[in-house]
This record gives C-alpha cells, structure tokens and sequence, in this order.
C-alpha cells in the first residue's frame, strides 16, 4: 500500500461489506482522487482480499476473527483467541493509520472496521461510518462514538449524527435496465421462456435451506403452470443435496450460484429472498417488487427491521422464516402475480425507497469530513 493514502476503507468480512466499499471507491475516484491515493483495510479470513484487488485497489489484510456471539463453553476459547487477535490487529492498524496519514477514513462495519476505526479515533483522523442495515451491527455501534457522520441506508437507524445516504450497490445493478426491451434482453440471457412471469429467487450466496426447501416445494405444487418460470440460486452450501422438482409446464431453473444477478433483476416480476442490506439497496435501485424472508438470529434481528422497513414503504411482503412453506408462500404470490398493477406499485415504491446515488452521496461525506489535501 502507499505510504501516503488519502483515503482509507476499512471493514469486509462478506460481499454485504465489501461491495458498497468499492462503490464508494469508486465514486472518490470519479469525484478526482488518485485511485492509489485509496487504501483498503480488511481480515485475512474474510472475501475482501480477492474482490478489492479485483477492482484495482490496494487492501492490507488484518489478522484475527470476530467474536462468537454465543457464550458457549466451546467457544470461550475460540474467543480468547479472537481477543488476543484483535489486539494484534488494532496495532496494525494503529501502525497503518500513522504511517499512512490518511485525510479521512471510512468503517464499513464487519470484523476489520473495529481496529482501523479505533486506530483512527487515537490518532484523531476523521472517521466515517457507513451502515447497510436498519439495525447497526456490533463493529459501527462501536466505530460511530468516535465518527463525524454516519451514513445510513435507512430512516431512523440509530447511530450518533446519521445522515441518510442509502447503501451503495454495484454498477451491474445501477445499470439494470427495466424497460420491455431490457427485460426481454435479460431473460433471453438467462434462457428463460417469453411470455411468462418470471419469479428470481436468491438466498445468498450460501443459500437459505428452509428458503430453498419452500420454493422447491411450491415448484411441485405449480408443475403444471405453464405462465410462470421461477430462476432459482440454491447456494453452494445446500446445492449437492438439493433436489429440484419435476415439472411440466412449469420453467424450473435452479442453479448453484448466479453471477449474473442483474440479469435476474432486471428479468423478475417479483423476487423472493432474504433481506439483507445489500439485497434491499438491490431491490430499491432496480425497482422490484419483493417477498422477503429475513435470515432469523441475524445479528439485532436486522433483517426483521430491514424487511419491514421495505414492507412500509409498501415495496415487499414479509414472510417469516418459520412461516416460510410452499402453502404460505403460494397464498402471498399468488395475488401478486395475478395483480400487475400491484407489482408496479410496489416497484415504484421500492425506486422510491432506492439510493442510486448513494456511493456518491457517501464519498461526498467522506470529502465533507476530510482533512485538506498535503501539498
């Protein structure tokens, strides 16, 4: 990394961190940083690494792991461990912070936003937070006594001097086009059949087994539906046993994984799939109308307040974990496929709730609350 970065981005652990970190390093670069004046800060175990060199930046990766929330007699030790990684990771960082005396800094919460926020509250560099979720994880409840600002993805999420910015995405889905044109483009790319409604299904990139199990479920049910194809991404957890229905008329996709996930937003009539902030922000920028089914345990039941916040904004319907059977989800898709008029309602709500603009809206934050640039 340079030794003289403008800019540092710290936090990772999942794609849900790490994406909206290059967007908004992206967004600095547009608003006329120097790309190597940007450094990224992430964990040795976490997905970061291999997407931020990806995108053409600069990450130093810290040692150590997150906390387990569950005081198990097994996992004291495990935390002990992580304990005694962290303090070894807050030096590191301290060290980088120090050595690369940065203008401003941003946490995206996960595991490695705790150590480079701290570093840069003691060496009193400007810090910013940046939250996906309603709810503020554990890393950015810490991060945000020390911050300037907060940006935030939806209203009311409680953290110290919050400013809504909304949670930034990738540019695949900024540019997820909609139109009949492009709908019709997008399906053809999957190989799905014209004509029909199409259902896009995701649980993330691991995949939702009681999720995974209802859908393939309500497909038996619906073997027979020759309007509708369901575009089904099982997970690479549950995909070897996972065992897709037969069908007749019915157009049953299911894949592992689905790196092409515009495709299917911008293909879908509606979506079914966890609620997550990466996935709402999702939904909200290309405007589709959603079922959810929050992750249950989520970390303050943050995908619960996630959900319902898109469920207020009348652009999803909520389906609980435990309530999530081919029975229940057939009496909430049911109406809404028969319903287009409902759909574009709620898929100009959840444009209406969307923030395309957020990575700029974010790094303009971070310009705000930054030192003056070194001569």
């Amino acid at each position: 990394m340079t030794t003289a970065a403008s800019f540092l981005l710290g936090g990772g652990g999942t794609a849900g961190h790490t994406v909206p970190a290059i967007a908004v390093a992206r967004a600095l670069v547009a608003a006329g940083v120097d790309p190597a004046e940007i450094g990224f800060v992430g964990g040795r175990r976490g997905s970061e690494g291999t997407m931020v060199a990806e995108a053409g930046f600069a990450i130093t990766l810290l040692p150590g792991r997150g906390l387990q929330r569950r005081l198990t007699p097994a996992n004291l030790g495990a935390n002990l461990g992580a304990a005694l990684g962290l303090g070894l990771a807050v030096l590191q960082a301290g060290w980088l912070v120090l050595r690369t005396r940065p203008r401003a800094v941003l946490s995206v919460g996960g595991y490695a936003g705790v150590p480079v926020a701290l570093a840069a509250a003691l060496a009193r560099r400007p810090l910013v937070v940046a939250e996906a979720n309603a709810v503020p994880g554990l890393a950015n409840r810490l991060a945000g006594r020390f911050a300037r600002a907060a940006a935030i993805s939806f209203p009311g999420t409680a953290l110290p001097r919050a400013v809504l910015t909304g949670n930034p995405v990738r540019a695949e889905v900024l540019a997820v086009d909609r139109s009949p044109a492009g709908r019709d483009a997008a399906r053809q790319a999957l190989g799905l059949p014209s004509g029909r409604l199409v259902i896009g299904v995701s649980g993330g990139s691991l995949g939702a087994r009681k999720l995974n199990l209802a859908v393939a479920d309500l497909a038996g049910r619906w073997a027979e539906r020759d309007d509708v194809a369901v575009h089904h991404a099982v997970g690479r957890r549950d995909w070897r046993s996972f065992e897709a229905p037969a069908t007749a008329g019915l157009h049953y996709c299911a894949v592992e994984y689905e790196d092409r996930m515009d495709l299917v937003l911008a293909a879908a009539d509606v979506w079914i799939g966890r609620a997550g902030g990466s996935t709402c922000a999702e939904l909200g920028v290309a405007g589709v109308p959603a079922v959810l089914v929050p992750l249950p345990g989520a970390p303050g039941d943050h995908q619960t307040a996630n959900a319902r916040a898109m469920a207020e904004a009348g652009a999803a319907l909520v389906v609980t974990d435990a309530d999530c059977t081919a029975g229940v989800l057939a009496e909430v898709l049911e109406p809404l496929l028969a319903d287009g008029d409902r759909r574009a309602a709620m898929g100009e709500a959840a444009r209406v709730a969307g923030h395309p603009d957020a990575a700029r809206r974010v790094a303009a934050l971070l310009l705000q609350h930054a030192r003056p640039a070194r001569s």
